[in-house]
């Protein structure tokens, strides 16, 4: 059997094709789908979910014309193989590929870029109102996970787009919650009948005759209707917001898939539509589907086994020394609670949740929801730990600010995911939280340098119940060094120093230790000795130990693994505002440039940022130096 798959490259070419050519079209998409993230690692259980889906949307709407937007966009792979872009998709999540996610600036095809979860119907609803107010009439769809659903935001678009009545189409990709029953032959044949042209049309006819008649008819029809509706859909909460709801229908049946989707596109209905597909997460790969996970992310695969390419790692990963730590310490204090906003595997919680299942919440795609309520539980003298990646935490920002800090509430941050994080790209990197935390009153902001940092943090966490706390650690192992007890804290606001040397200080701050250590040997092999401090506080400074390394120095630099405005900013001001620059310091502050880095591995990616050991190394050279070049420069300005 010819392979049909190659013939395809643009969403053009797939609808060239019968009917009853789909569903071995989407079999030769599944199969390459699998091919490819063996090869190149990344989200494979999303998108073997939506295949049948991915073809049946391309097949019937007249792509790009018509808007399609993924939400998080995790299951964008098979959207990606059929709209142009085969020929690099092995390039996938790699530094100068493809995006894991939907990208405006790579493709017509993606109109809205995505991978923060909740941000489809908003989108969409803009892109429709826009349409409307432009006379164009192509459509837009939005594709939205039942987790998504989870968000306060996904609510609010449906609920202004019911009362816009904007002509919007939303498809629910339910695979997971089981917000209807299984999906029958009835459903089926009704889901066909709702979404008909003939139906949409009786529809509208009958509420403009039962409206001349009295409100006793009228009332009867309408019961009439829902009941005929009710039988199958179970859409009340949606057809309150104001769409029209179908469903729930079997997300694998391609051409089932592709009827509907007719239906509505040539249906004069006025007003959003909700179609609620049944999917199955994983679908057609037996590992997959036997998975706990479904493969959501995985690692290079071999395809025959399922079995996952495993680095050695000679250190525990950060999110686990956190995990694990905090276990202990719930172990003796039962007021600890632990938050995760549909994170658990990825922020440790789901280790905590074993030994704790009462006092573990996961609140879903909520961060907004995840700090409030951990702001309730801080009032009752409880000990939350919301543990929230960094690029997510920005989502909560207002109820950090007034809920937490304007209060000083004694909620714990533990900001996984700090600093750049790889594949994964600029979408979630964790680049602003020292910035964004460290401008509060009230808050205390910490960073651990390594594992056993990371637990004198934690320890010392668990003793404030003043005001709010966070420590950030990024992704990844640890340095591989021996954890203290649960009982060694750190005093708040106050640094130590790693190495004594001389007219050069180094203040860290974060995980970039290493590479200051590394540049120091460098150093220390063309005679310039070097005090390297590890600063831990971003708020509190120890202010007491940054002016003896300022006074005591020619060259002070600071180094943090975040963007402009954060610890190097606060150290500034400081040294600023007691006159320390007056006296002839040279302050530089090495932070990451005013851009959003695309993918590549973490290693290439603080080189790119200037954050390396060879960075740090020149700009400790350049700064000395700095005297030299400028005399240089004023001499040629002057000839």
């Amino acid at each position: 059997m010819s392979r049909l798959i190659k013939q395809i490259n643009f969403p053009a070419d797939l609808r060239k094709f019968k009917k009853n050519q789909l569903e071995q079209i989407s079999e030769e998409l599944r199969d390459e789908l699998i091919d490819v993230v063996s090869e190149t690692g990344g989200h494979l259980g999303a998108g073997l979910g939506v295949i049948e889906l991915t073809v049946a949307l391309h097949y019937v709407f007249n792509t790009p014309k018509d808007k399609l937007v993924w939400d998080v966009s995790h299951q964008c792979y098979p959207h990606k193989i059929i709209t142009g872009r085969r020929e690099k998709i092995r390039t996938l999540r790699k530094g100068g590929g493809l995006s894991g996610f939907t990208k405006r600036t790579e493709s017509e095809y993606d109109p809205f870029g995505a991978a923060h979860s909740s941000t489809s119907i908003s989108s969409t609803l803009g892109m429709a109102v826009a349409k409307k107010l432009s006379n164009n009439n192509n459509n837009v769809i939005a594709v939205i996970g039942d987790g998504a659903m989870s968000a306060g935001m996904a609510y609010e678009a449906m609920n202004n787009a019911g009362a816009l009545k904007s002509n919007l189409i939303v498809v629910l990709n339910d695979n997971d919650m089981s917000i209807a029953r299984p999906v029958g032959a009835m459903s089926k044949y009704l889901a066909k009948l709702l979404s008909g042209k003939m139906y949409f049309s009786l529809r509208e006819t009958v509420k403009m005759v039962i409206s001349a008649f009295s409100k006793r008819f009228s009332q009867k029809a309408g019961k009439a209707e829902d009941l005929l509706r009710g039988i199958v859909t179970g859409g009340t909460l949606f057809s309150e917001l104001g769409f029209y709801y179908i469903g729930p229908v079997d997300g694998h049946d391609v051409n089932n898939l592709v009827q509907i989707f007719e239906n509505v596109k040539n249906s004069n209905h006025q007003g959003p539509v909700l179609i609620h597909t049944r999917t199955q997460k994983g679908k057609g790969y037996k590992p997959a589907e036997d998975s706990g996970d479904k493969y959501h992310g995985v690692s290079k695969f071999n395809i025959a086994t399922g079995e996952q390419a495993q680095k050695k790692a000679n250190a525990p990963s950060y999110t686990k020394v956190f995990a694990e730590t905090l276990i202990k310490h719930a172990e003796q204090d039962t007021k600890i609670i632990g938050i995760t906003g549909a994170m658990p595997s990825g922020t440790g919680l789901n280790l905590f949740e074993k030994k704790f299942p009462e006092r573990t919440f996961d609140v879903g795609i909520a961060e907004q929801h995840a700090v409030t309520f951990a702001a309730g539980l801080a009032t009752e003298g409880y000990k939350p730990y919301a543990a929230i990646y960094s690029t997510f935490l920005q989502r909560a920002y207002d109820q950090v600010v007034h809920d937490v800090a304007l209060q000083s509430l004694p909620v714990r941050f533990a900001i996984d995911r700090a600093g750049l994080v790889g594949a994964d790209g600029p979408t979630h990197a964790g680049s602003f939280d020292i910035t964004y935390l460290s401008t509060l009153p009230n808050f205390i902001v910490m960073a651990a340098s390594d594992e056993s940092e990371l637990v004198k943090m934690i320890n010392t966490s668990v003793h404030i119940n003043d005001r709010p706390s966070a420590f950030r650690y990024p992704r990844g192992n640890g340095v591989g060094i021996k954890l203290p007890s649960i009982n060694e804290t750190i005093e708040i606001g106050k640094g130590r120093i790693i190495k004594e040397g001389k007219k050069v200080a180094i203040l860290n701050f974060g995980t970039r230790l290493d590479e200051c250590k590394k540049a120091s040997e460098l150093l220390s092999k063309k005679g310039i000795e070097v005090t390297i401090v590890d600063a831990r506080f971003a708020k509190p400074l120890d202010e007491k130990l940054i002016m003896e390394i300022a006074t005591n120095h020619e060259v002070l630099i600071s180094i943090e693994e975040g963007s402009i405005g954060g610890f190097g900013s606060h150290v500034m001001q400081f040294l600023s505002d007691r006159g320390v620059f007056d006296k002839g310091l040279k302050f530089r502050s090495m932070i990451l440039p005013d851009l959003f880095l695309d993918q590549d591995t973490p290693e290439k990616m603080y080189e790119k940022a200037g954050l390396d050991s060879l960075s740090i190394t020149n700009k400790i050279e350049e700064t000395l130096n700095s005297n030299i070049i400028l005399a240089k420069n004023r001499s040629k300005f002057n000839n």
